[in-house]
């Protein structure tokens, strides 16, 4: 049975443009089987020199955060902040935490403070970062770092970014292993968020 191999980009096309998300056609080789180009045709879309290629298709996302906020009140049980949300893509409201895109040159913990304030109304005192993951390897190109938001002051309303659909839901922290088990909790990236909230306890 072959190993598997590496591959090597050696041309990139931009058939679509978003500022979501660029789809890159990527030209690939196994890693043993060319070096880097040796002109500008390679370079810019030619074909290269080798023996074996394939296009394959990637996303090109920019870098995510989720927060993972926990409300702690004197002589009450934690409640954890989550957002219901209207998702286009599943066509549905989805039981999530607060997060989104790391702004080109934004530090991810900003990015993670800024968009906790802006979906919630809530300002963290602390920030941590938990773990970081890739979304989806296969197509995406991207990472989404969790962070844990605690000492948590209420500053007003959620505004958003003008296009969401948001409400802010505070539910006991102690509930979110069974919303995950009964599917209330089903994002993945939420799920992923909360395993490394679990292993950060757990330490």
């Amino acid at each position: 049975m072959r190993e598997p191999r590496r591959w090597r980009v050696t041309s990139r096309r931009l058939p679509f443009e978003h500022p979501l998300f660029n789809l890159e056609v990527r030209t690939v080789v196994p890693n043993d089987e060319v070096s880097e180009p040796q002109d500008a045709s390679a370079r810019d879309g030619g074909e290269p020199d080798h023996r074996e290629s394939r296009d394959v298709l990637v996303l090109d996302c920019a870098d995510w955060v989720n927060v993972v906020a926990v409300l702690e009140t004197p002589g009450k049980a934690d409640q954890v902040v989550l957002i219901r949300q209207w998702r286009y893509g599943s066509e549905d409201w989805t039981l999530e935490i607060p997060g989104g895109i790391v702004d080109p040159g934004e530090d991810p913990a900003d990015a993670a403070s800024r968009e906790l304030e802006e979906e919630t109304g809530y300002r963290a005192g602390r920030i941590e970062r938990l773990g970081q993951v890739s979304p989806n390897p296969a197509i995406q190109s991207n990472r989404c770092t969790t962070f844990l938001a605690t000492n948590l002051e209420r500053v007003g309303e959620p505004v958003g970014d003008g296009s969401e659909e948001i409400e802010v839901v505070l539910g006991p922290l102690a509930s979110v292993p069974s919303q995950i088990r009964e599917g209330v909790i089903s994002h993945a990236l939420v799920v992923a968020a909360f395993q490394f909230f679990d292993l950060y306890r757990s330490a």
